[in-house]
């Protein structure tokens, strides 16, 4: 039996940047739906790990990211996200999730083997998130209601090439958790 992690991608976020006024549409109707995967995962006791761009913040953690994204316009997008006292929170600096952080290593130690992939963008720092947890081996699943977008026509691709290309899962939330 598999023991699987929540991973939160990009969630924290003030939505001041480039194409955040294509991405934020998807990312309202992705809200409710993690918001309800996190209650379904911390539930079943299902490590939820957050990992977080830091925006080029280099000084900063992750109480700090999360307290800017608070602050923002756009609090209400993180306001139903927010990490809990036992969530991990992992600071990245490009897209996928293991570049250059100690992610795999904290996965390793939890002796997870599969990753539940949510967040955004899909058709970028999911997609090469996914990419990078296959060749390590890792079991993927993307619930496909809990990821957002800013291109509808390339995150149906790369939920496409998830599935085909590194075996992953792609499935609706309410298949998760139960």
């Amino acid at each position: 039996m598999s023991k699987s992690a929540l991973i939160v991608i990009d969630m924290i976020n003030t939505y001041e940047h480039k194409d955040a006024e294509l991405l934020i549409p998807s990312a309202e109707s992705v809200v409710p739906v993690m918001a309800d995967l996190l209650r379904r995962a911390r539930r079943r006791a299902a490590p939820v790990i957050y990992v977080n761009d830091n925006f080029g913040e280099w000084r900063s953690h992750h109480g700090e990211v999360l307290k800017h994204a608070l602050a923002s316009p756009h609090a209400h997008l993180v306001e139903p996200l927010k990490p809990d006292e036992d969530s991990l929170f992992v600071l990245k600096a490009r897209h996928s999730v293991f570049f250059e952080t100690p992610l795999e290593y904290l996965l390793r130690q939890q002796g997870t083997d599969q990753l539940v992939l949510t967040g955004q963008v899909t058709e970028q720092c999911v997609l090469y998130s996914a990419l990078d947890a296959h060749i390590r081996h890792f079991q993927v699943v993307v619930p496909k209601d809990a990821v957002a977008h800013i291109h509808a026509d390339l995150a149906r691709a790369a939920l496409q090439m998830m599935e085909r290309n590194m075996g992953a899962r792609v499935c609706r939330s309410e298949d998760l958790w139960g």
